[in-house]
Formats: structure tokens, C-alpha cells, sequence
């Protein structure tokens, strides 16, 4: 699977509550049940008006599937090249 990077503009999502946290998570979960494993979301980044989504999917065009599943935008999907962290100088 590739990683991707995805960003979703969605206005006002910095400002919502646990519960609409959770509820968002629940539909995110639903349609990646309904992509049999072609997707995978690892972790998301709440910002203001935006989140940053790490997945691992078998394409680009699964990522969109999901998108179209769950009703939240994929604004921007941007393939992931390598991952580094302050670790990697040392290697």
C-alpha cells in the first residue's frame, strides 16, 4: 500500500466538540468498512478551518472512494515519498 497525505478543506472543523470528533470518526470507519481494504486511515491532524489525513490506500483513486463514501472533501491528495524524522541524521 502507498501513504498518502490528504487535505480536507472542511470549515469550522478546529471547532468541534469530542462527540462530533467521534461521530466523524464513526462515518470515516463506515465507508473504509465498505472499501474491503483498499484503505486505511492512520491519523488526522485537526486544524481552524482544515484536517491533514495520513492513509495508506492501494491508489490515489481509493482515496477519492472514500472521500465520496464518508461526504468529506479529499481537497488535496498528495502521495508520500519517504517519511524522515530527527533519526534519520543519525543514520
Amino acid at each position: 500500500m502507498k501513504r498518502y497525505l490528504i487535505e480536507r478543506n472542511i470549515s469550522g472543523v478546529g471547532s468541534l466538540n469530542a462527540q462530533q470528533l467521534k461521530d466523524a470518526a464513526a462515518t470515516s470507519n463506515a465507508a473504509l468498512a465498505k472499501l474491503a481494504g483498499h484503505a486505511q486511515w492512520v491519523q488526522s491532524y485537526v486544524v481552524d478551518d482544515k484536517t491533514y489525513c495520513i492513509y495508506l490506500a492501494d491508489s490515489e483513486a481509493a482515496v477519492h472512494e472514500h472521500a465520496r463514501l464518508s461526504g468529506f472533501p479529499a481537497s488535496k491528495v498528495t502521495e508520500v515519498r519517504n517519511v524522515i524524522d530527527p533519526m534519520t541524521a543519525l543514520v
